[in-house]
Formats: C-alpha cells, sequence, structure tokens
C-alpha cells in the first residue's frame, strides 16, 4: 500500500507539472467528447504521444528548436518562458493531447487558437533579421524537430519501439495537425524526416539566446532543489538524443560515448520511473495531457 500511495503521489505530482491543477477537467474534454477523431489507441501517433518518452523527447525537441536562430528569438522574445516555464509546457501539453486525442472539432479549434498567436508574433533574430511565427519554413523546422525528437524518443526509451513501417506511419500522422496549422508539406516518412533535419543544418546555430535557454533548462530549472535529481536524468535522456553536433553547438557534452554509457541509461531510467507513476495518476500517461 505504500508503494502505491508513493505511486499515486507522484503521478498526481507529474500531472499537475504537465498538464496543470485543472488538468481533470482538459482530460474530461480532450478524451470524453464524443465525436470523431483523426487516430485511434491503435494508431502510431497515439502509441508515442501516449508514452511517457515523451518527457526526454519534450527536452530533446526544446533542444533542438533553439538551435534556429528566428525560432529561439521567438521563443525568447514572446513566450515568456522564464516568467512562466510551466504555463508554456502546459500549453503545449493540451496542444499535443487536443490534436492527437481529441475530437476532430477540438483539435482544429485548437490549431486555430495557435494560428492566431502565431500571427501576432514576429520581430527580429540575433542577427538582425526578420521572422514571422507564421512563416511556413519556420513553422516546418519546429515540427520537423519536434516529431524527429519524438519519435527518437520512443524508438530509444519505449518498452516496444515502432517497426519502420510503423515509424513512417508515426511521420504521417504527427503532420496531419502540422499541416492544419500551416506546415507546407509535412515530410511522410522517417527517412524524408532524417533528410528534413540535415537540410535545415546550414541555418541552424546557437546563439547567445539559445546557450541562455538551454542552461534554464538544464542547468537551473524551477523546481525545488529536491525535484532536480529525477528531472536531470529525465533531461538527461533529452541530451542523449541530439545529435553530436547539436549538442556540440549548445556547449553540451558531445562524446557519444558519455551519451551512450551514462546520458542514455539514465533517460531510459528515469522514462521507466515516470511510465511507473504516471500509471498511477490514471489511465495512460499522456491522460495526464
Amino acid at each position: 500500500m505504500a508503494l502505491g500511495r508513493l505511486q499515486s503521489a507522484l503521478g498526481s505530482a507529474l500531472r499537475a507539472r504537465v498538464a496543470g491543477e485543472d488538468a481533470a477537467d482538459r482530460a474530461a474534454r480532450i478524451w470524453d467528447s464524443p465525436g470523431e477523431r483523426w487516430f485511434t489507441d491503435e494508431d502510431p501517433v497515439w502509441r508515442v504521444h501516449a508514452d511517457a518518452a515523451m518527457f526526454p523527447g519534450g527536452v530533446a525537441a526544446l533542444l533542438l528548436q533553439m538551435l534556429h536562430p528566428m525560432a529561439m528569438a521567438g521563443v525568447a522574445g514572446h513566450s515568456g518562458y522564464k516568467g512562466d516555464p510551466w504555463g508554456r509546457l502546459q500549453r503545449t501539453s493540451t496542444y499535443l493531447a487536443a490534436t492527437t486525442f481529441g475530437t476532430v472539432e477540438h483539435a482544429l479549434e485548437t490549431i486555430g487558437h495557435v494560428r492566431s498567436i502565431h500571427e501576432r508574433v514576429r520581430g527580429k533574430d540575433a542577427f538582425g533579421r526578420p521572422y514571422r511565427a507564421s512563416d511556413p519554413h519556420l513553422l516546418r523546422w519546429v515540427h520537423v524537430a519536434e516529431a524527429w525528437s519524438f519519435l527518437g524518443a520512443y524508438q530509444t526509451f519505449a518498452q516496444r519501439p515502432l517497426t519502420p513501417a510503423e515509424a513512417d506511419t508515426y511521420v504521417a500522422q504527427a503532420g496531419v495537425s502540422a499541416a492544419h496549422l500551416g506546415v507546407l508539406d509535412p515530410p511522410r516518412s522517417a527517412r524524408a524526416l532524417e533528410e528534413e533535419l540535415r537540410a535545415y543544418r546550414p541555418e541552424l546555430e546557437a546563439t547567445t539566446q539559445a546557450r541562455e535557454a538551454a542552461r534554464f533548462l538544464l542547468v537551473e530549472p524551477p523546481l525545488p532543489v529536491v525535484s532536480r535529481p529525477g528531472y536531470w536524468a529525465i533531461a538527461a535522456g533529452g541530451v542523449a538524443l541530439l545529435p553530436d553536433w547539436a549538442r556540440a553547438e549548445l556547449g553540451l557534452p558531445a562524446s557519444p560515448t558519455l551519451s551512450r554509457g551514462v546520458l542514455r541509461p539514465l533517460g531510459r531510467a528515469s522514462t521507466s520511473t515516470v511510465r511507473w507513476a504516471m500509471a498511477g495518476a490514471g489511465r495512460d500517461p499522456e491522460r495526464a495531457a
């Protein structure tokens, strides 16, 4: 019973962090509303986005996205990630849950809300170049970084990785909401996703803003001291997923040996712990969103 109470307490704490104090109300609308849905629990995108591997995958996605100076400028100038980091996480979690598990009506409503915000987000990056969040090329980068990170995390840390065919299906399914958001012809296979990542490489570099954000995310997270070791273990898994060049750009340990021998095992252990804890919060892990 003591173990069960610990599981429930950890799961509830994670749920509150990821989805907010009103998680139950949001979950009820996402999961319980009747209506047509884009996906079912048999679909790869449902399996990936419902797994605890999304925790390190989310860290990897954020770090990777930071490497595009225009995307980083938008985050630094408009997201309020330092002042309200948990609010930003909860909004992202809700978006992913609504567009993966919710009804088509709710998904399109959520996408429309984000599109309206993107129309107002614009400015100049660290090099003085103008950007706008609604730019299809910039939206494409954000999508590619997310899909690549989420798929990589699942294939690395899930209990049963996707087959190659399922991985292709995941990429195509992840592109459904991206297309509605404004991404033109999103990649539809794992190979195409890898090619897209390589194609963006000449545009990517770590600005001062990116390194500051990485430090905030990895070194000085807004968490009580007692919670930080567990978070750092999850973050280690996210860092391990990054390409060597991405870690080097951000000033993070780039040694493949360190990644395989230390960071990945930490990520695997912490993901398993999160999976166990979230099972105690009710239903499957992503119900927390």
